[in-house]
């Protein structure tokens, strides 16, 4: 039987520029341009990309949601804000940690967990 493991992810982005700023800003992803409308991320623990579309993904419509991991979960919310983030989810308590929701500058849904307390 072969492996296989989740490689990719790809996320809609209306406007790719603030999206790259955004995240190489705050979480120093890198970004590989491939054309007008889609750009690579990588240095994210997962490799993935932005497509241009005029669409968001959250999981309140059945997205599935991002999670991010960070060892101190108060700097990096403040980080995501300073950078032009929207606090979707305050920080709050559930079985094995604590996390926030964030939403993107394009409208993605986002969380950042910590085991940390």
């Amino acid at each position: 039987m072969s492996h296989h493991h989740i490689n990719y992810l790809e996320l809609p982005a209306s406007d790719l520029d603030p999206v790259k700023a955004f995240f190489s800003s705050v979480f120093g992803w890198q970004f590989t341009d491939y054309g007008p409308d889609y750009v690579a991320f990588e240095n994210a623990g997962l490799a993935g990309g932005f497509f241009r579309a005029p669409l968001a993904s959250r999981s309140e419509q059945g997205a599935a949601l991002p999670v991010l991991y960070s060892q101190e979960l108060e700097a990096t919310q403040q980080a995501v804000e300073a950078a032009g983030g929207k606090l979707h989810k305050p920080i709050f308590a559930f079985p094995g940690g604590r996390r926030f929701h964030f939403l993107d500058p394009a409208g993605n849904e986002w969380a950042v967990w910590s085991d940390r307390v």
